[in-house]
């Protein structure tokens, strides 16, 4: 009965890594550590930065250690929108940059004023902005930010879509339905957008909805990283999709985690947002079951989940997910004592109101630091130790 084994890429040693300036020395911050949420639900947040800053083992290389940056340099800029500056920041502390200056505001009736303060005339603009809740207030506003830019003379814009709101109609389920994620993705290329960088989609088949390339890294490595900190032994371990349709997604995670068995939850869905959970396939009486998806909206489909596989004897139930959308009432049924830990990350901000002590929050700003880094020098995400990012 072993720890949890890793592939190679998550197992090598931390070490310090910074970037070397011209001039003097950028420090990154150490985001790597999960905000834990503890004394009623309060968040404690990690120490950024210092000469004991540490980065995620996927992130080690000795190829950033060489890798040279010039302070000066302004062909790559960094600009935030107002759906997550939180995350925009740490992106820009990753990489040693600082965020561009952007002027957005709104008028009396609603409408969206851009501005940028500073000049983008043949840079690399990179446009960091979720469209998670409110979805259509952060769209339109990542389609002005993209014109702006574009009339700003950009050489290339990137717009980075930590969380891809609309991704879950990529499909017709019944007759006479919209396919909104094409209609979005069409939004965003026709208003100037030269690539998207996006995190964990609902389906890969929506990167197809793009006329533009896209860069679809997965939240996994980190959520990996992360459970390789915890005390559960592998032969006790058991990975479970929640639904049919994450299969795919729950058996690469299960295959990292010393190859875990796999259990699948079948559901009966009768409306949008509403689950009914039918029937367990495998074995996790006893187990520790880890339930894998990409998001988690309003948590019916993942309490119900959770519920049953108590039911079946399973001894305790971890959550994770990359998104978390969290709309009412997921707090009630997450926080409702179903789950040992909710583990997601930090591509949807998490409002002070939605802590509950068994969550845990995770950054991918290194994760997209690295990305937008390797996509502005042109290099592949394949080459080890990279390949565990998922950059094509």
């Amino acid at each position: 009965m072993g720890s949890l084994a890793f592939s190679a890429s998550l197992v090598a040693t931390n070490k310090f890594r910074r970037r070397l300036s011209s001039r003097n020395t950028q420090v990154r911050c150490k985001l790597t550590e999960p905000i834990k949420f503890k004394d009623n639900g309060r968040a404690s947040v990690p120490i950024l930065g210092g000469e004991q800053a540490t980065f995620p083992s996927f992130l080690a290389s000795n190829y950033l250690e060489t890798n040279v940056i010039n302070k000066n340099d302004t062909r790559l800029q960094i600009f935030s929108g107002t759906a997550n500056p939180a995350l925009s920041q740490e992106i820009a502390c990753y990489m040693g940059l600082e965020l561009g200056k952007i002027k957005i505001k709104r008028f009396a009736d609603g409408e969206i004023y851009v501005q940028l303060q500073e000049s983008v005339r043949g840079c690399d603009v990179y446009l960091v902005q979720p469209t998670c809740p409110p979805a259509n207030e952060n769209l339109m506003e990542l389609l002005i930010m993209i014109d702006a830019c574009r009339r700003a003379s950009a050489k290339n814009i990137t717009a980075v879509i930590p969380y891809f709101g609309y991704a879950r109609a990529d499909r017709k389920t019944q007759g006479r339905e919209s396919i909104a994620a094409k209609l979005v993705a069409n939004l965003i290329t026709e208003s100037g957008a030269d690539r998207v960088l996006a995190c964990d989609l609902h389906s890969g088949q929506s990167m197809g909805y793009f006329d533009i390339p896209v860069d679809h890294v997965h939240g996994q490595p980190v959520i990996l990283d992360y459970l390789a900190s915890k005390t559960i032994c592998s032969d006790d371990l058991v990975v479970v999709s929640p639904d049919v349709g994450g299969v795919a997604r729950a058996r690469a995670f299960a295959k990292k985690l010393s190859d875990a068995p796999l259990a699948i939850v079948d559901k009966r869905r009768h409306g949008h947002n509403v689950a009914e959970v039918m029937n367990l396939i495998g074995d996790v009486r006893g187990k520790v079951a880890v339930m894998v998806d990409d998001m988690i909206d309003t948590a019916g489909t993942i309490s119900k989940g959770a519920a049953l596989l108590h039911q079946e004897g399973a001894r305790e139930v971890y959550a994770c997910s990359t998104h978390a959308v969290f709309s009412p009432p997921a707090i009630e049924r997450l926080s409702s004592g179903l789950f040992q830990e909710v583990i997601t990350t930090n591509t949807i901000p998490v409002s002070e109101q939605n802590y509950f002590p068994q969550l845990t929050v995770l950054s991918v700003a290194n994760l997209l630091g690295e990305t937008i880094w390797r996509v502005h020098d042109d290099c592949s995400g394949g080459i080890e130790p990279y390949s565990s990012l998922g950059i094509d």
